[in-house]
């Protein structure tokens, strides 16, 4: 039997197909038969969509694509917390999932905005060996958790801040953009994330706390022990949020425009003059996708971080490869995080 054949009439015939049907046509193992699957989807003839028992394989047309996962609204993982990056797993979800589909504009920008910075979050100073990421699409709503099992949220910081109680931990991450890590974290994930989405919260230790924007609410709740931090976000699908209107209530980045290009001089309050977070390259690049030419002044700042870097020069310029990147008035130990970012 000429299984290649075989699987791509099927997938034409059908729509979508899976290696379990080709297993059971053929009476070939799983393992020879996914061999097949594999070959196709590497050259791009084939996608999957879903995951684990739910996966399919269909054509590589938009509209079949489409319609495989228009039933797919909920995802679920527990990923290995080494080398993981939270941008890959957004766009794990999207491909896989129906999740997004006719989310408007803002709420998706949103939501990535959120997903990843709460991921990034727990990646970076959880210090959890797993990290267990949900979405769906529920009631007109996205609604995303992740869950790790470090240290928890509220004993880290009252570690990091020889603070004596959970509590006082509570009362200083409230004051926003604090942060456990402030030689490489901004804390500005969690600043801007509880006042973009509908609802936000987190769950650590014994305690609950609860922000409802709708109503513009919060609350706080003790709860049976929870070993590390679980943070749930939601948002209507149709929300007429924006992130320029959180990001320009609280920055002050000054900005030339042009039809085609932009030049943003990078600017910092108080001393220091650093700019270390993907927080913070998120929310300056934010609604840039529209110029061809981006120019980034570093005048009078003094260095950046690898997540700044990163998320600049090779996240968001790999999914953004039409549009050039330049810095100017940069000092040496800048030009030098900017190279590294690239070459990684």
């Amino acid at each position: 039997m000429d299984i290649p054949k075989f699987i791509l009439n099927k997938a034409e015939e059908q729509g979508e197909i899976t290696v379990a049907e080709v297993v059971r046509a053929t009476g070939f193992s799983r393992a020879y038969v996914f061999r097949f699957f594999k070959e196709f989807v590497e050259s791009g003839k084939l996608v999957k969509v879903g995951h684990a028992n739910r996966s399919r394989y269909v054509l590589a047309t938009g509209k079949l694509i489409k319609k495989a996962k228009k039933n797919l609204l909920s995802f679920s993982r527990i990923f290995k917390n080494k080398n993981l990056q939270e941008d890959q797993v957004f766009n794990l979800i999207k491909s896989e999932t129906g999740i997004f589909d006719g989310v408007g504009d803002g709420a998706a920008h949103i939501l990535e905005y959120a997903f990843t910075e709460m991921l990034n979050n727990a990646i970076e100073h959880s210090g959890s060996p797993k990290i267990k990421v949900t979405m769906k699409r529920k009631d007109g709503s996205v609604i995303f958790e992740v869950v790790d099992w470090g240290v928890g949220i509220f004993e880290k910081i009252i570690h990091a801040r020889h603070l004596s109680s959970i509590e006082e931990a509570i009362q200083d991450l409230l004051k926003g953009k604090q942060t456990t890590d402030p030689e490489t974290h901004s804390g500005e994930g969690i600043f801007f994330t509880r006042r973009i989405g509908d609802t936000f919260s987190i769950r650590s230790s014994v305690k609950k706390l609860f922000f409802n924007n709708i109503i513009d609410d919060f609350t706080m709740v003790t709860i049976k022990p929870v070993f590390g931090t679980r943070v749930m976000f939601s948002i209507a699908i149709n929300s007429k949020k924006e992130l320029r209107d959180v990001f320009a209530q609280y920055t002050e980045e000054l900005f030339e425009f042009g039809s085609t290009e932009i030049k943003v001089k990078l600017y910092q309050e108080g001393k220091g003059h650093i700019f270390i977070s993907r927080s913070q390259a998120k929310r300056i690049l934010y609604g840039l996708d529209k110029f061809k030419k981006i120019t980034l002044d570093f005048e009078n700042i003094t260095s950046i971080g690898q997540g700044f870097a990163d998320e600049i020069f090779r996240v968001w310029q790999k999914n953004h490869g039409d549009i050039s990147i330049k810095s100017i008035n940069a000092n040496e130990d800048i030009e030098f995080m900017i190279k590294r970012s690239k070459y990684e």
